[in-house]
């Protein structure tokens, strides 16, 4: 019995969460009514709430969602090289502005770049920037962490809301390479 209702719980939210992504990527707006999202999903408004607490919560998660299907196995690949791992996540919001231009431009656009920043921030391992910038004590790796998903993140975001149609993956992923390289050619021997 538990497990048919996980699996039912699962379903909704699936559902709910592919919903979100349609509604927001078609109207271009995160100000959804709760029912016209329930009723896209074919579940009850309460279950929205039951099962996210609210709009926004059910928005981010999509959000979340999308990252972790459809770009986290592209750019996780670490033994990829860079530069087609940065194409891919181009590639990704490009192909999916519409949803994330409203969620950057709406009522959870907070939430969600917090979101974001964590899911790509765990693909920046300790030993990683170790090998770049030399021995680095916890917090500095943490803060270092944070600075490079959240400054990557304000130039995706920018390009995202901004760039004249249609987008040009390519042209930020060499912008971005390019950075990389400049950090990585800057730390010099590590105890800068």
């Amino acid at each position: 019995m538990q497990d048919r209702q996980d699996r039912r719980v699962r379903r909704s939210r699936a559902a709910l969460m592919a919903a979100a992504v349609r509604l927001v990527s078609e109207r271009g707006t995160t100000a959804l009514p709760v029912a016209d999202l329930a009723d896209a999903a074919n579940v009850s408004r309460q279950l929205v709430y039951l099962q996210f607490g609210d709009r926004d919560a059910l928005l981010v998660a999509a959000a979340a969602d999308l990252v972790e299907r459809e770009l986290m196995p592209e750019v996780a690949d670490g033994g990829a090289p860079h530069r087609a791992r940065v194409l891919a996540m181009a590639r990704h919001f490009a192909r999916h502005r519409p949803f994330y231009r409203a969620m950057l431009t709406g009522s959870c656009a907070f939430p969600m770049t917090r979101a974001l920043n964590e899911l790509f921030g765990s693909l920046v391992t300790t030993t990683r920037l170790r090998e770049v910038f030399g021995d680095l004590g916890e917090t500095t790796a943490r803060d270092l962490t944070a600075l490079i998903t959240g400054g990557t993140g304000t130039i995706v975001n920018d390009w995202l809301i901004d760039a004249d149609d249609p987008l040009d993956p390519e042209e930020v992923a060499d912008r971005l390479v390019r950075l990389s390289t400049a950090l990585a050619r800057g730390s010099g021997d590590g105890s800068r």
